[in-house]
């Protein structure tokens, strides 16, 4: 059995997205199959148990006697969860600086999914409670929130471009990927029929081109280290474009935001996926999208089957061959 806990009101993708779901408490979902990388889930419970805690001691107890750090999801009896919790040792994860160090403790979860069962998991994905990756806001420079996604992405899940890398940022106005990019000391080309804001476009290291994103041919833009897109725009738009690009052969590294409308489409999810090398990820600064990774470094993989069963899979792995 392994848990997973959804990312907050996205708890129906993930069931779907899930082999063998046994039992739903909120947004925790216990599943008897593994899902390698399942994009929908904040934390994953590697290793969870569940046992009879008749009594806030005995819960206290059990998770003392495992390991010291612990955080709660309290799908119900909300008030019984903090009782326990407050007789845990303390656990104080302060918003995290960009690109600083992640938490070095290895933090367990626990859930009360009736009121004398206790579950719990000594490993999970993610060092953050619940998988809420919190940063120390800039209020005043960047010109949207839109660049914690990418804080997010660099700072908690190691993928980012190094000074001097040339980047691509599509439908990028009013500027704020192009401001994170700009920090890092890359090279950023800027495309947008709309304007960037004016601190943004007068950084030194950014090149602003006032056109469509979709109109921009690979050829024109030259060689590019990491091209990143957060346009506004459905999924197949966005999927012919990337692969545009991946075929041309001119960009290397893609961080793209899928944005979803409606009820989430998982056929297309799934068409991203499939792509060689590609990582989704919905980032908790992510709303209603997913932030689709894919990296030169990574287009030689084993790539598991979505499904349990897939005879394509030959056994649950395949080799996925580089794209020339």
């Amino acid at each position: 059995m392994i848990a997973y806990l959804a990312a907050e009101g996205f708890e129906n993708e993930l069931i779907r997205e899930v082999p063998d779901v046994e039992a739903v408490f909120g947004r925790l979902v216990l599943a008897g199959g593994a899902c390698p990388a399942p994009a929908w889930a904040a934390n994953i419970w590697h290793n969870p148990q569940r046992v009879e805690a008749m009594s806030i001691s005995g819960a206290v107890r059990k998770l003392r006697s495992v390991q010291r750090n612990w955080a709660f999801y309290a799908p119900d009896l909300y008030r019984r969860h903090l009782l326990i919790q407050e007789q845990l040792p303390k656990v104080k994860i302060a918003p995290i600086e960009f690109l600083g160090a992640l938490p070095p403790a290895q933090l367990g979860s626990w859930s009360l999914i009736e009121r004398r069962t206790l579950l719990f998991s000594s490993r999970c994905s993610s060092p953050f409670p619940n998988g809420e990756v919190h940063m120390v806001e800039n209020k005043i420079d960047p010109p949207s929130r839109a660049y914690l996604k990418l804080w997010e992405v660099f700072t908690a899940h190691g993928v980012r471009p190094q000074a001097g890398d040339r980047c691509l940022d599509l439908g990028s106005s009013p500027g704020g990927w192009t401001w994170v990019l700009a920090q890092l000391g890359c090279e950023v080309v800027s495309v947008d029929k709309a304007p960037l804001a004016g601190t943004i476009a007068a950084l030194p290291q950014v090149r602003y081109i006032a056109e469509s994103a979709f109109a921009l041919e690979p050829r024109e833009a030259g060689r590019i280290d990491w091209l990143f897109s957060d346009v506004i725009c459905y999924p197949e738009r966005l999927l012919k474009l990337v692969q545009r690009w991946m075929a041309d052969g001119q960009a290397i590294n893609f961080v793209c935001t899928i944005k979803l409308q409606g009820e989430t489409d998982l056929p297309i999810i799934e068409q991203f996926r499939q792509i060689p090398g590609s990582q989704l990820i919905h980032l908790y600064h992510n709303k209603h999208e997913l932030t689709w990774i894919n990296l030169a470094a990574n287009r030689r993989l084993p790539v598991r089957c979505a499904q349990a069963g897939n005879q394509e899979c030959l056994g649950g792995v395949r080799e996925v061959i580089a794209l020339a």
